[in-house]
């Protein structure tokens, strides 16, 4: 079954510019907004990356933060076309929402490397050994998690990046869906139809990622202060939004308060008011990314030259960090149902320092649980009685401080115990 067509068959014939001067109807002033809001969006957008670019002095952070960047002008750049060409609307839009899942997975990988630089070898691991177990977020507050189980990180890597392969995956099939005429999304949600499929899919994916983001956001809130990863997160998170929630209105009002005309129906009109729109707010948020991402946290040493802009662009558009992350992700959870022990448990391993003997982990420094023997991790006494005054848990928020080795053992250099 196939759904009727969304544009009428007269097309205007007329041009911007004829003999008679210029004319300027209603679809031809929303024609120029359009365009002049997308180029206001990539000059603001040009100046914020070519800074980053000037003063690439944190590649892992940079590279995500770029791809971040370029959302506003890319939906903006997209929206005038689909405003310009809104016979093809549809397959426009299903390329603009794709960037997004792009987007939501470099932040969950740029708050990922802020909270890095704060633990010990720059490991976000190594932050996390030092969080308890706490309730999950609404509306699940009634079950608990461990951070520090082995495939907890995997886990919240997984919850995100598994967006950037499904967003995709569901813009390709609904741009076939519209060539065979089959995805009817002036329909409504008629399970006859294959956009209430592809919107179900998208439901459920951004949801997963954004509880994921949610999570470590959470988790991880006090090393993440002095970065405004509220006002990052609300950058992207408000054009997503924006768009959502100003569609579901103008779909309303179609029919009702928006009304054909000869070379428009309802359905062109609603889709045009909302590419329109979303070129005029990608101004704001381009200046407000601006403000958010600035590039003053990555300035370079005085008298350092300012870097290459190629390869931070390389880098940006360079995706082998999510799919290494996905393959890594991918690899563990098959370890861990074939049952391997460095896939159970927790995520932090007992080493052997420079004397022989094991670290202690952060249970054993705070004293909560017993020395464990250095070969076969085994507490040294199962029968040594347990001090009933100690506490149950450690402060999430103690810091171990480097220990220096004697010099007779390290050459003089500070070896880091955590």
């Amino acid at each position: 079954m196939t759904c009727p067509s969304e544009n009428t068959e007269a097309v205007d014939q007329s041009k911007f510019w004829d003999s008679n001067g210029m004319n300027w109807d209603k679809h031809r002033i929303g024609w120029a907004i359009a365009g002049g809001c997308a180029a206001l969006t990539a000059i603001i957008s040009f100046v914020s990356i070519l800074k980053h670019c000037r003063n690439y002095t944190n590649r892992s952070q940079q590279r995500q933060i770029l791809r971040i960047l370029y959302m506003p002008p890319i939906y903006a750049i997209i929206s005038f076309f689909s405003f310009r060409f809104f016979r093809a609307y549809t397959y426009y839009s299903f390329i603009e929402v794709a960037y997004e899942a792009v987007t939501l997975s470099a932040f969950l990988l740029l708050i990922i490397e802020y909270v890095a630089e704060t633990a010990a070898g720059h490991s976000a691991e190594k932050a996390i050994e030092r969080k308890d177990k706490r309730p999950l977020p609404i509306p699940f507050c009634c079950m608990r998690y461990r951070p520090t189980k082995a495939y907890f990180m995997y886990t919240v890597k997984w919850s995100v990046l598994q967006y950037v392969i499904i967003r995709p995956a569901a813009s390709i099939a609904g741009i076939v869906a519209e060539k065979y005429h089959v995805l009817c999304e002036s329909e409504g949600y008629s399970p006859k139809y294959a956009s209430v499929y592809i919107e179900a899919i998208n439901f459920v994916s951004i949801s997963i990622a954004l509880y994921g983001l949610l999570i470590f956001y959470g988790l991880t809130a006090d090393e993440l202060k002095g970065r405004r990863p509220m006002a990052k997160f609300l950058a992207i998170k408000l054009i997503v939004m924006f768009t959502f929630y100003q569609a579901f209105v103008f779909r309303a009002l179609e029919g009702r308060v928006i009304k054909a005309t000869q070379y428009w129906t309802t359905t062109n009109i609603t889709n045009g008011l909302n590419a329109l729109a979303i070129c005029i707010e990608m101004v704001f948020f381009s200046a407000f990314m601006l403000w958010a991402y600035t590039a003053n946290e990555y300035k370079r040493k005085e008298g350092a030259p300012a870097t290459s802009i190629w390869r931070p662009l390389w880098d940006s558009i360079n995706y082998t960090d999510f799919v290494i992350e996905i393959l890594g992700s991918f690899g563990f959870f098959a370890d861990y149902l074939r049952g391997k022990p460095s896939a159970h448990g927790h995520g932090h391993r007992v080493e052997t320092d420079l004397h022989g003997h094991s670290r202690m982990d952060f249970g054993e420094a705070f004293g909560v649980s017993t020395a464990r023997h250095p070969a076969t991790s085994i507490p040294a006494d199962v029968n040594a009685p347990v001090n009933p005054a100690m506490r149950p848990s450690y402060d999430e928020r103690a810091r171990l401080e480097p220990y220096s080795y004697p010099p007779e053992h390290n050459n003089g250099r500070t070896v880091s115990q955590v």
